[in-house]
């Protein structure tokens, strides 16, 4: 992804974290990965930090919008998706969550991966009031995007630093060891998520 000219970065980019919420495919690639890769690219100049946090933003609210739709109109066949059906307890909880919490959950489940590809659809199916969602939603795609992309920038310039003091090599094997981490981490928390 970073090696491609910076038009076809974003494009990837806000497919990606688009269709984590409206079509769920957070259940395959978060959002989240892309969003920090598109930060990556930024620190290396391929593409603008400011262009990147904007069209990481924009994706996540219309992402969102279109998954608060679709849950609108086809909530229970939703569902009762056999692909859901494997995480019966888990949608249960977050429908629990939203109903605890109302607005406030579309903006905290934007920073955990399953709630962020459900919660907008959960919120859709729930007739929540849009203008209330839209708020959550816009003030979490903010918040969310901005964070996670100019996390990703840092994470460059970390890269930068030890590929500087260490060379090439040894710096690719820290990367690669800190990105390993970051996927056991990421399984272990979803696992944990879905025991509770």
């Amino acid at each position: 992804m970073l090696n491609q000219p910076a038009w076809l970065i974003y494009l990837i980019t806000a497919l990606i974290v688009f269709a984590e919420d409206a079509l769920f495919v957070g259940f395959i690639l978060p959002g989240e990965t892309a969003a920090i890769l598109g930060g990556v690219s930024a620190h290396y100049g391929h593409t603008s930090l400011v262009w990147m946090i904007l069209v990481v933003v924009a994706a996540a609210i219309i992402g969102d919008t279109v998954g608060f739709e679709v849950g609108k109109h086809f909530g229970p066949r939703l569902l009762s998706h056999g692909r859901l059906a494997k995480h019966a307890h888990r949608v249960e909880g977050a429908q629990s969550f939203l109903r605890r919490r109302g607005g406030a959950a579309v903006f905290l489940g934007r920073w955990t991966a399953f709630f962020r590809a459900m919660m907008p659809a959960l919120a859709g199916a729930a007739r929540m009031h849009y203008p209330k969602f839209a708020i959550w939603n816009a003030t979490g795609g903010i918040a969310w995007g901005t964070t996670v992309v100019v996390a990703g920038y840092l994470a460059g310039a970390s890269y930068e630093k030890v590929a500087h003091q260490l060379g090439r090599g040894t710096a690719i094997v820290v990367a690669a060891v800190v990105v390993v981490g970051l996927v056991l981490w990421h399984f272990r928390r979803e696992r944990t998520a879905a025991a509770e």
